[in-house]
């Protein structure tokens, strides 16, 4: 091949490239108008949703109403949990109780102020919404109107959900009034009450020590799994926080009772090793053979977190 002939191939190829660029970049382009494009429409038609969403709040039906807060609370978000705050003061109880829990992904700062009058609604269904939302939320702001709530309200289940919230909140504020729920005799009627109360003891231990208020059980990994133990923030949480002191000797107590219910000692076993005091561990290994297969397997993981 003669040198003309090289270099025409040489050019052509040259050519080719240039060429194969320009479509590259004239594809990528085109895909980043696209793409802007869809951007704009999702954003036009999220916008155009919840002002759907407001407009059905505004003017529908009790069922409307309630099936528009749902959509907003499905929708995470707080722009849209804004949408749902007028309807915290509906004149029906079950809109009023459903968007409590539609306003909980406010900023907390933003979301306990308007949750808390709920907390004296006259419906003992928005009272007992209230609070459960107000432990999703978990500002700290909450829990003196919690107590409150627990000690004076007349309901039982407006007094669970607001000793279940003070555990989700994971204030040691609380536990001294969660202790002392503790130290009545168990009864039968309020059992759900006790084994909560344990738990919202051992989650504000857990959220002290590691930030977490999640709790995960046996019944929630497989059997024989080991779980991960993360290393507490306080080597001697009672040292510390000492209102966990008396905690310990009622959780114990509880252990050892054979009058108590089996989710109590579940739970209280779980409360003893996230507080994580030595004091626990002869009654901790005592139930390592328990028959209550969950209740032994909690107990094996309490001893672990003592070990840390």
């Amino acid at each position: 091949m003669g040198k003309d002939s090289q270099a025409e191939c040489s050019a052509r190829g040259v050519r080719k490239s240039i060429t194969n660029y320009e479509l590259r970049i004239t594809n990528f382009f085109r895909l980043f108008v696209v793409l802007c494009a869809l951007c704009a429409f999702a954003g036009n038609s999220s916008a155009q949703n919840l002002e759907s969403l407001a407009d059905a709040l505004r003017s529908g039906t009790t069922e409307i109403k309630r099936d528009a807060l749902l959509q907003i609370r499905n929708l995470q978000s707080a722009d849209a949990s804004r949408i749902a705050v007028p309807a915290l003061r509906d004149s029906s109880e079950s809109v009023r109780a459903a968007a409590a829990f539609s306003v909980i992904y406010l900023p907390r700062e933003e979301a306990a102020p308007i949750l808390l009058p709920l907390l004296q609604d006259k419906s003992e269904l928005v009272r007992r919404e209230a609070a459960y939302a107000l432990g999703k939320v978990g500002n700290p702001s909450a829990v003196n109107s919690l107590i409150q709530i627990f000690q004076k309200d007349k309901i039982m289940d407006v007094r669970n959900a607001s000793v279940i919230a003070l555990g989700e909140i994971g204030d040691a504020g609380a536990v001294d009034v969660l202790t002392q729920i503790l130290q009545k005799k168990p009864k039968e009627e309020e059992e759900f009450q006790r084994r909560s109360t344990a738990r919202s003891i051992g989650q504000i231990a857990q959220f002290i020590q590691t930030g977490e208020t999640e709790i995960l059980t046996p019944q929630n990994f497989p059997p024989g799994k080991v779980k991960t133990i993360e290393k507490p923030k306080y080597p001697n949480l009672i040292e510390s926080f000492p209102v966990f002191r008396a905690s310990v000797s009622i959780l114990i107590q509880i252990l050892q009772n054979p009058k108590e219910s089996q989710d109590a000692k579940r739970e209280a076993a779980f409360a003893l090793g996230a507080i994580g005091d030595k004091s626990a561990i002869p009654v901790l290994q005592a139930n390592l053979n328990n028959e209550d297969y969950y209740l032994s397997e909690i107990c094996k993981e309490a001893l672990r977190k003592i070990s840390v």
